[in-house]
Protein backbone atom coordinates (compact mmCIF):
# COMPACT_ATOMS: atom_id res chain seq x y z
CA UNK A 1 0.00 0.00 0.00
CA UNK A 2 1.30 3.79 -0.80
CA UNK A 3 1.85 6.20 2.28
CA UNK A 4 -0.32 8.54 0.03
CA UNK A 5 -3.42 6.50 0.34
CA UNK A 6 -2.63 5.85 4.66
CA UNK A 7 -2.10 9.24 5.32
CA UNK A 8 -5.41 10.61 3.53
CA UNK A 9 -7.09 7.58 5.10
CA UNK A 10 -5.66 8.46 8.60
CA UNK A 11 -7.07 12.00 7.38
CA UNK A 12 -10.23 11.38 6.89
CA UNK A 13 -10.84 9.07 10.04
CA UNK A 14 -10.28 11.83 12.46
CA UNK A 15 -10.45 15.25 12.81
CA UNK A 16 -6.59 16.33 12.18
CA UNK A 17 -5.23 19.26 12.56
CA UNK A 18 -2.54 18.68 10.37
CA UNK A 19 -1.01 22.25 8.69
CA UNK A 20 0.93 22.84 6.21
CA UNK A 21 5.04 23.73 6.56
CA UNK A 22 4.31 27.07 5.27
CA UNK A 23 2.96 29.22 7.96
CA UNK A 24 4.59 32.14 9.76
CA UNK A 25 6.30 31.66 12.84
CA UNK A 26 4.61 34.34 14.27
CA UNK A 27 1.21 32.68 14.03
CA UNK A 28 0.28 29.87 15.94
CA UNK A 29 -1.03 26.75 14.33
CA UNK A 30 -4.04 24.78 14.16
CA UNK A 31 -3.02 22.30 16.42
CA UNK A 32 -1.61 24.51 19.01
CA UNK A 33 -4.93 26.79 19.11
CA UNK A 34 -7.29 23.37 19.60
CA UNK A 35 -5.23 21.03 21.68
CA UNK A 36 -2.73 23.52 23.19
CA UNK A 37 -0.05 21.26 22.50
CA UNK A 38 2.98 21.42 20.00
CA UNK A 39 2.73 21.24 16.50
CA UNK A 40 4.53 18.11 14.94
CA UNK A 41 3.36 17.50 11.66
CA UNK A 42 5.55 18.12 8.99
CA UNK A 43 8.58 15.87 7.32
CA UNK A 44 11.56 14.70 9.48
CA UNK A 45 14.81 13.04 9.46
CA UNK A 46 17.31 11.86 11.54
CA UNK A 47 20.91 13.45 10.11
CA UNK A 48 24.03 11.01 11.01
CA UNK A 49 25.08 7.79 11.51
CA UNK A 50 23.08 5.99 14.43
CA UNK A 51 21.86 3.40 11.91
CA UNK A 52 24.97 2.09 11.68
CA UNK A 53 26.12 1.77 15.51
CA UNK A 54 24.44 3.64 18.38
CA UNK A 55 27.90 3.38 20.28
CA UNK A 56 29.90 4.85 17.36
CA UNK A 57 32.75 3.61 15.73
CA UNK A 58 35.72 4.20 13.02
CA UNK A 59 34.43 3.44 9.10
CA UNK A 60 35.75 0.31 7.52
CA UNK A 61 34.84 -1.81 4.50
CA UNK A 62 32.35 -4.26 4.28
CA UNK A 63 32.82 -7.63 2.21
CA UNK A 64 31.62 -7.52 -0.97
CA UNK A 65 30.63 -4.33 -1.10
CA UNK A 66 29.71 -4.55 -5.35
CA UNK A 67 26.78 -7.32 -4.11
CA UNK A 68 25.76 -4.70 -0.74
CA UNK A 69 26.09 -1.49 -2.35
CA UNK A 70 25.29 1.58 0.54
CA UNK A 71 25.91 -1.60 3.18
CA UNK A 72 29.11 -2.44 1.23
CA UNK A 73 31.06 -0.04 3.42
CA UNK A 74 30.31 1.07 6.76
CA UNK A 75 30.96 5.05 7.34
CA UNK A 76 32.53 5.87 10.82
CA UNK A 77 29.62 7.19 13.51
CA UNK A 78 29.28 9.35 16.57
CA UNK A 79 28.06 8.11 20.31
CA UNK A 80 24.38 8.32 20.32
CA UNK A 81 23.85 6.54 23.99
CA UNK A 82 23.99 8.86 27.03
CA UNK A 83 26.92 7.36 28.75
CA UNK A 84 28.81 6.21 26.34
CA UNK A 85 28.11 1.85 26.19
CA UNK A 86 25.30 0.02 26.00
CA UNK A 87 24.72 -2.11 29.33
CA UNK A 88 24.34 -5.61 27.71
CA UNK A 89 24.88 -9.01 30.23
CA UNK A 90 27.80 -10.70 29.56
CA UNK A 91 25.95 -13.38 27.49
CA UNK A 92 24.16 -11.25 25.16
CA UNK A 93 27.23 -9.35 24.70
CA UNK A 94 29.44 -12.07 23.49
CA UNK A 95 25.84 -12.71 21.01
CA UNK A 96 25.84 -9.10 19.84
CA UNK A 97 29.34 -9.24 18.96
CA UNK A 98 29.08 -12.33 17.22
CA UNK A 99 26.40 -10.71 15.08
CA UNK A 100 28.53 -7.63 14.39
CA UNK A 101 30.98 -9.98 13.18
CA UNK A 102 28.93 -11.39 10.34
CA UNK A 103 26.60 -8.16 10.58
CA UNK A 104 26.28 -7.99 6.37
CA UNK A 105 24.19 -11.58 6.41
CA UNK A 106 22.31 -11.05 10.11
CA UNK A 107 21.07 -7.34 9.50
CA UNK A 108 17.21 -7.18 9.10
CA UNK A 109 17.38 -4.09 7.21
CA UNK A 110 19.96 -5.79 4.44
CA UNK A 111 17.32 -8.57 4.00
CA UNK A 112 14.16 -5.35 3.94
CA UNK A 113 12.70 -6.40 6.94
CA UNK A 114 10.97 -3.56 8.76
CA UNK A 115 13.39 -1.67 11.11
CA UNK A 116 11.36 -1.46 14.15
CA UNK A 117 11.43 0.90 16.80
CA UNK A 118 13.75 3.22 17.52
CA UNK A 119 15.61 2.01 14.27
CA UNK A 120 13.14 3.22 12.24
CA UNK A 121 13.06 6.89 13.15
CA UNK A 122 17.00 7.28 12.40
CA UNK A 123 17.14 5.09 9.40
CA UNK A 124 18.84 7.72 6.51
CA UNK A 125 15.20 8.08 5.19
CA UNK A 126 12.63 11.19 6.16
CA UNK A 127 9.00 10.15 7.98
CA UNK A 128 6.07 11.99 8.29
CA UNK A 129 4.20 12.94 11.31
CA UNK A 130 0.23 13.46 11.01
CA UNK A 131 -0.78 14.86 14.09
CA UNK A 132 -4.31 14.81 15.69
CA UNK A 133 -6.11 15.01 19.23
CA UNK A 134 -6.54 11.51 19.73
CA UNK A 135 -3.77 9.83 16.98
CA UNK A 136 -0.21 10.77 15.60
CA UNK A 137 0.14 8.86 12.03
CA UNK A 138 3.70 7.93 11.32
CA UNK A 139 4.58 7.22 7.70
CA UNK A 140 8.48 6.43 7.23
CA UNK A 141 10.08 6.44 3.39
CA UNK A 142 11.94 3.05 3.91
CA UNK A 143 9.71 0.35 2.91
CA UNK A 144 6.76 2.46 3.03
CA UNK A 145 6.63 1.28 6.55
CA UNK A 146 3.70 2.90 9.07
CA UNK A 147 2.60 3.15 12.60
CA UNK A 148 -0.11 5.00 14.03
CA UNK A 149 0.12 6.24 17.82
CA UNK A 150 -2.78 5.82 20.29
CA UNK A 151 -3.82 8.53 22.19
CA UNK A 152 -7.31 7.85 24.01
CA UNK A 153 -6.35 4.00 25.34
CA UNK A 154 -3.95 4.39 28.08
CA UNK A 155 -3.23 1.06 29.54
CA UNK A 156 -3.76 -0.91 26.41
CA UNK A 157 -1.84 -3.41 24.83
CA UNK A 158 -1.52 -5.45 21.41
CA UNK A 159 -3.10 -8.87 20.78
CA UNK A 160 0.11 -9.84 19.17
CA UNK A 161 3.56 -8.80 18.73
CA UNK A 162 4.26 -7.02 15.08
CA UNK A 163 7.15 -5.82 13.54
CA UNK A 164 6.67 -1.77 14.60
CA UNK A 165 4.98 -2.77 18.05
CA UNK A 166 1.82 -1.08 19.72
CA UNK A 167 2.33 2.63 20.32
CA UNK A 168 0.31 4.26 23.03
CA UNK A 169 0.78 7.87 23.22
CA UNK A 170 0.40 10.73 25.54
CA UNK A 171 1.72 14.33 26.45
CA UNK A 172 3.69 15.45 29.06
CA UNK A 173 3.58 19.37 29.44
CA UNK A 174 5.44 20.16 25.56
CA UNK A 175 7.12 16.48 25.29
CA UNK A 176 5.16 13.59 23.01
CA UNK A 177 5.65 10.46 24.99
CA UNK A 178 5.32 7.09 23.48
CA UNK A 179 5.67 4.19 24.57
CA UNK A 180 6.63 1.05 22.56
CA UNK A 181 5.70 -2.20 23.44
CA UNK A 182 5.17 -5.75 21.84
CA UNK A 183 7.54 -5.70 19.37
CA UNK A 184 8.93 -8.79 17.35
CA UNK A 185 12.06 -9.86 18.22
CA UNK A 186 13.31 -9.91 14.84
CA UNK A 187 14.48 -6.35 14.72
CA UNK A 188 17.81 -5.08 15.36
CA UNK A 189 18.65 -1.40 17.21
CA UNK A 190 21.39 -0.55 14.25
CA UNK A 191 23.18 -2.76 11.65
CA UNK A 192 25.75 -3.37 14.21
CA UNK A 193 24.62 -6.44 15.77
CA UNK A 194 22.94 -4.54 18.67
CA UNK A 195 19.80 -6.67 19.48
CA UNK A 196 16.84 -7.06 21.77
CA UNK A 197 14.59 -9.48 23.33
CA UNK A 198 10.29 -10.27 23.19
CA UNK A 199 10.75 -7.98 26.16
CA UNK A 200 11.79 -4.44 24.62
CA UNK A 201 10.17 -1.55 25.96
CA UNK A 202 10.91 1.34 24.32
CA UNK A 203 10.13 4.69 25.66
CA UNK A 204 10.49 7.60 22.73
CA UNK A 205 10.28 11.51 23.40
CA UNK A 206 9.41 13.97 20.48
CA UNK A 207 10.17 17.50 22.11
CA UNK A 208 9.86 20.53 19.58
CA UNK A 209 12.84 22.85 20.70
CA UNK A 210 12.70 25.46 17.50
CA UNK A 211 10.66 25.46 14.30
CA UNK A 212 12.31 22.76 12.46
CA UNK A 213 14.42 20.85 15.41
CA UNK A 214 13.03 18.09 17.54
CA UNK A 215 15.19 16.39 20.20
CA UNK A 216 14.52 12.95 19.80
CA UNK A 217 15.28 10.70 23.24
CA UNK A 218 14.46 6.79 23.34
CA UNK A 219 14.99 4.85 26.66
CA UNK A 220 15.88 1.34 25.61
CA UNK A 221 14.66 -1.30 28.27
CA UNK A 222 14.93 -5.08 28.28
CA UNK A 223 15.54 -7.07 31.18
CA UNK A 224 16.95 -10.15 28.86
CA UNK A 225 19.30 -8.36 27.43
CA UNK A 226 20.64 -5.54 29.38
CA UNK A 227 21.34 -5.06 32.51
CA UNK A 228 19.34 -1.53 33.21
CA UNK A 229 17.50 1.01 30.99
CA UNK A 230 19.82 3.11 28.78
CA UNK A 231 19.17 6.07 26.90
CA UNK A 232 19.67 7.04 22.89
CA UNK A 233 19.45 10.88 22.15
CA UNK A 234 19.91 13.19 19.17
CA UNK A 235 18.23 16.02 16.80
CA UNK A 236 15.91 15.25 13.88
CA UNK A 237 15.35 17.63 11.38
CA UNK A 238 12.75 18.86 9.56
CA UNK A 239 13.05 18.69 5.71
CA UNK A 240 12.52 22.71 4.10
CA UNK A 241 12.86 22.02 0.73
CA UNK A 242 10.38 23.32 -1.48
CA UNK A 243 7.83 20.87 -2.66
CA UNK A 244 9.27 18.63 0.39
CA UNK A 245 7.41 15.39 0.43
CA UNK A 246 7.43 11.77 1.15
CA UNK A 247 8.72 9.91 -1.17
CA UNK A 248 8.78 6.05 -1.92
CA UNK A 249 11.09 3.52 -1.57
CA UNK A 250 10.65 -0.15 -2.03
CA UNK A 251 13.56 -2.32 -0.61
CA UNK A 252 12.61 -5.22 -1.58
CA UNK A 253 13.55 -5.08 -5.24
CA UNK A 254 17.01 -3.96 -4.85
CA UNK A 255 17.81 -6.50 -1.98
CA UNK A 256 16.80 -9.25 -3.92
CA UNK A 257 19.02 -9.95 -5.91
CA UNK A 258 21.75 -10.29 -3.56
CA UNK A 259 19.65 -12.46 -1.29
CA UNK A 260 18.06 -14.87 -3.21
CA UNK A 261 19.87 -14.64 -6.43
CA UNK A 262 21.95 -17.89 -5.99
CA UNK A 263 18.36 -19.93 -6.10
CA UNK A 264 17.65 -18.88 -9.35
CA UNK A 265 18.00 -21.68 -12.10
CA UNK A 266 21.05 -21.71 -13.54
CA UNK A 267 22.62 -19.33 -11.39
CA UNK A 268 26.08 -19.63 -10.59
CA UNK A 269 26.28 -20.86 -6.98
CA UNK A 270 29.94 -20.21 -6.76
CA UNK A 271 29.43 -16.56 -7.40
CA UNK A 272 28.89 -14.39 -4.45
CA UNK A 273 26.13 -13.77 -2.56
CA UNK A 274 24.65 -13.39 1.12
CA UNK A 275 24.32 -16.80 1.11
CA UNK A 276 27.79 -18.26 0.47
CA UNK A 277 29.76 -15.47 1.31
CA UNK A 278 31.50 -17.86 4.12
Amino acid sequence: MRVLPLIVLFLAGCVSTAVTDEQTTDKKTTAEQTTGVPDLNGLWQAVGHAHWNLEGQHAFKGPATHLLGAFGGVPASLNYVVGGEIPYTDEAREQRDKYRAEWFQWDPVVKCYIPGIPRQTYMPFPFHIVQSENKVFMAYEFGSNSRLIHMDRPGTRAELPSWMGYSLGRWEGETLVIEVTDQVPDTWLDASGNFHSEALKVTERYTLVGDNHINYEAVIEDPEVFTRPWTIRMPLYRRLEENAQLLEYKCIPFAEDAVYGHLRQGEDRNKPTLKNLH
